[in-house]
């Protein structure tokens, strides 16, 4: 292999192993050092000399450990550095290198710590998902103002407000007491069901999914679930697993994104959804039932179906007119009219997004105008349907979705 290849698969290879690991590692810094900005240019310096030594050394039995015993190590060096130019002492200094490096299996809850930190009823709402999904999940400014329809440098201005308020508060970087647990919890669910969403579609890059984002996700659903018995939980990781059994089946041999409609349900995965269709029966027993359990069993319904045929859009229907009431988002509102066309036929469905776009919340939205598309084909307005594709085509950036728009657009011209 030439040396050039072998830097190319290292590369990959460092890629791959940042993916991985990046997120625990800065999640434990985080709770060791106190300080988010110090925690992250700490870990990349740790990733720098990971890229350097373990082609040589090779890989540790432990990766992650490793990337944060040595990333501590720079955080007490720039920590030192700082010191000395300023020359004064620095309590947290002090405070580092008196403490032992405690790498041990705390790392597996580090995420969730720093998740139900950043989920503080200090910082707004808003302000919290943001910065839980920039800070634990990894997800860029730009990947979180698509999934909020906000504009990055409004992402942005949250994110830098937030962590100086949790600063100025000095609120501890720790997992909270069971009294404050109940008005953090229903946060730290949005921003795990958002994670796994980036996971299972992603907003950006060329890969139509990133397994590894939300099968974390999963982990600390089940996490969750363990720490926690609460009917939202469950429903979470109902609505989790039985979206992810799809995941064979979403894209094809060549990686371009397949319709639900068009799946080869014999792919979808049976143990997930046996799990998942067990949470979501958990969830409905627990009590109340709340946002994602609902969510849950309009998946259950899918999964329960044999074809696309056999898919019982009145019960779909009826579920999103309780979701609706209890999640009433644009977004929930357009599903909903997406199983009404296809309960009730596409004129009835074409009504409630007409509502939508009159409202002006999810003009922007090109999953409302692919659902426009759609509904125009099957009343065969074919022109007004490709004009809704090419709408869609203009508002989204995502190459997978963008091939698969101008697919569907080359196909009814054609015909």
């Amino acid at each position: 292999m030439s040396e050039g290849r072998m830097q190319r698969q290292l590369s990959i290879d460092m890629e791959v192993l940042y993916r991985q690991h990046s997120r625990r590692v800065l999640a434990s810094l985080v709770r060791r050092v106190c300080d988010f900005d110090l925690a992250e240019e700490s870990m990349h310096e740790a990733f720098a000399i990971a890229l350097d030594r373990w082609p040589q050394q090779g890989l540790p039995d432990n990766p992650t450990a490793w990337l944060v015993t040595t990333g501590y190590h720079r955080a007490i060096d720039r920590l030192r550095r700082r010191a000395r130019f300023e020359h004064a002492s620095d309590p947290l200094l002090d405070e580092l290198e008196s403490a032992p490096v405690d790498v041990d299996q705390a790392i597996e809850d580090d995420e969730l710590r720093l998740i139900f930190t950043c989920c503080h009823p200090e910082l707004a709402f808003t302000s919290r998902l943001a910065l839980t999904l920039r800070e634990v999940c990894g997800l860029t400014t730009e990947e979180i103002a698509r999934a909020f329809l906000l504009k990055p440098t409004t992402v942005a201005q949250r994110i830098v407000r937030a962590k100086a308020r949790l600063r100025d508060r000095q609120v501890a970087f720790s997992a909270p007491e069971s009294s404050e647990l109940a008005e953090r919890l229903d946060t730290v669910l949005h921003v795990i069901y958002l994670m796994f969403t980036e996971g299972y579609s992603t907003s950006s890059g060329e890969e139509a999914t990133r397994a590894e984002l939300s099968s974390e996700a999963i982990r600390l659903g089940r996490r969750l679930c363990e720490l926690v018995a609460d009917a939202d939980c469950f429903g979470l990781l109902a609505l989790m697993l039985l979206q992810e059994s799809r995941r064979s089946a979403r894209t094809d041999a060549s990686g371009n994104l397949v319709l639900l409609a068009d799946q080869n349900r014999q792919l979808w995965d049976s143990r997930l959804i046996e799990e998942g269709l067990d949470w979501l029966w958990q969830a409905l027993e627990a009590g109340e039932i709340g946002a994602f359990t609902l969510q849950a069993a309009i998946a259950a319904e899918h999964a329960r179906a044999g074809s696309s045929e056999q898919t019982r859009w009145d019960r779909i229907s009826a579920l999103y007119d309780v979701l609706v009431d209890v999640s009433p988002t644009p977004v929930v509102r357009l599903n909903r009219a997406v199983a009404i066309s296809m309960h009730q036929g596409a004129e009835a469905g074409m009504a409630l997004i007409d509502e939508l776009l009159e409202s002006g919340k999810l003009s922007d939205y090109h999953r409302l105008h692919v659902a426009r598309a759609e509904m125009h084909y099957r009343l065969g307005q074919q022109a007004r349907a490709v004009e809704s594709w090419h709408r869609a085509l203009l508002l989204t950036s995502h190459p997978r979705e963008q091939e698969l728009l101008q697919r569907r657009i080359d196909e009814i011209s054609k015909g």
